[in-house]
C-alpha cells in the first residue's frame, strides 16, 4: 500500500483538498451541496462545513482534478519528482541513509525524507540525476 493514498484520509502526502467546486445550495445549518463533475458521481455531493475550505488564489496550494488521476476506488498513486538532499541518520550501532524527495505535485516545503534503499529499489534513475547534480557542485 505504500505510495497509494485514499481520497479523504489524512496522511503526509494525501491531498488536503481537491477542487475548487461550485456551491449549489446550503443544506441545513452546517452542510453544503457541491456541483461535482460527472466522473466523481460516486461521491456524495453534500459536505459538512468543516470539510470545505475557502478557495485560495495561490496557485501553488491548489490541486487540480486533472493533475491527480483518481481510480474507481478513490485512490491515486503519488508520483516522484526529484531528490533534493541526502543525509545519514546515525544510531548506536548502525547508520541509515535517507534522501529528501520532492513529489511531483507538491511544493518543496512538502518534501519528505525516505529511506535511500527503498527509493533506489523503486526509482533508480532518480539517483543518476541526483549524482550528476552533486558532481557539478
Amino acid at each position: 500500500m505504500k505510495g497509494i493514498s485514499r481520497f479523504g484520509q489524512s496522511g503526509k502526502l494525501n491531498p488536503r483538498y481537491i477542487g475548487p467546486f461550485e456551491i449549489i445550495e446550503r443544506v441545513g445549518k452546517v452542510a453544503y451541496r457541491l456541483a461535482l463533475p460527472t466522473d466523481m458521481s460516486n461521491i456524495h455531493n453534500v459536505f459538512h462545513v468543516s470539510m470545505l475550505k475557502k478557495w485560495v488564489t495561490d496557485e501553488n496550494q491548489k490541486v487540480l482534478r486533472g493533475e491527480i488521476e483518481l481510480q474507481d476506488n478513490l485512490t491515486y498513486i503519488e508520483e516522484h519528482g526529484k531528490i533534493l538532499a541526502s543525509d545519514v541518520h546515525k544510531l548506536r550501532s548502525s547508520m541509515i541513509p535517507f534522501v529528501k524527495v520532492k513529489w511531483k505535485h507538491r511544493s518543496v516545503k512538502e518534501a519528505n525524507w525516505e529511506k535511500e534503499a527503498d527509493m533506489r529499489q523503486k526509482f533508480p534513475y532518480l539517483f543518476r540525476k541526483f549524482e550528476k547534480e552533486v558532481e557539478r557542485r
